[in-house]
């Protein structure tokens, strides 16, 4: 349930994923639901983005680790080039979703504003930790502290931003051209520390 809640996300945005769809998304029984979240839709989209959030940072800090920053920035990119054309399109970040769309819960829920909040903070983790991973990364290849915050922040927002204009415009050209332009420069920061 909560892969196919990110899923439904990814595609729709969080105000458009109720728990009716993802009950009808993931084939599972309605009373399940409720078991499984007491909390209702809000209990649910927290443990999706916390789930979506892994989906990245898990495989980006393996490709990282093992390939380097110029490899695993390929790594990163070849992965949302994947989803963007596995999907035809349709699916994107459903982190990015969260943080664009307001939230509004069931009939039942009491505090949306709180919710709202919840969610951003929650996204704004996610973020922050792929952000770290990229910064670490850096760091190892020898990058002072103050630049490989601000290349990882450049690269995760170019990222972010790149698969919803690929999303808009059906193509991963975006991607292409954003991925060029990431490697010269972040091969330049690096190779400035070599010399």
């Amino acid at each position: 349930m909560i892969a196919g809640a990110a899923d439904l996300m990814s595609r729709r945005g969080v105000n458009a994923t109720s728990m009716r769809d993802v009950v009808r998304h993931t084939a599972t029984p309605r009373g399940s639901i409720s078991h499984h979240f007491p909390d209702g839709k809000r209990q649910l989209i927290t443990e999706a983005v916390t789930f979506a959030g892994r989906q990245v940072s898990i495989p980006l800090e393996r490709a990282m680790s093992e390939r380097g920053v110029i490899g695993g920035l390929k790594t990163f990119v070849a992965s949302w080039r994947h989803r963007l054309e596995a999907t035809g399109f349709e699916a994107g970040c459903p982190v990015l979703a969260v943080a664009v769309d307001r939230y509004v819960g069931e009939p039942s829920d009491k505090d949306d504003a709180a919710a709202q909040q919840h969610l951003l903070d929650l996204a704004d983790g996610v973020f922050t930790d792929w952000r770290q991973i990229m910064r670490a990364a850096l760091l190892r290849e020898g990058l002072a502290a103050e630049r490989a915050e601000r290349l990882a922040t450049l690269v995760v927002a170019s990222i972010e931003g790149t698969v919803a204009m690929c999303r808009a415009s059906r193509s991963a050209d975006a991607l292409d051209q954003v991925q060029g332009e990431l490697e010269m420069v972040l091969s330049a920061a690096l190779a400035r520390t070599a010399g």
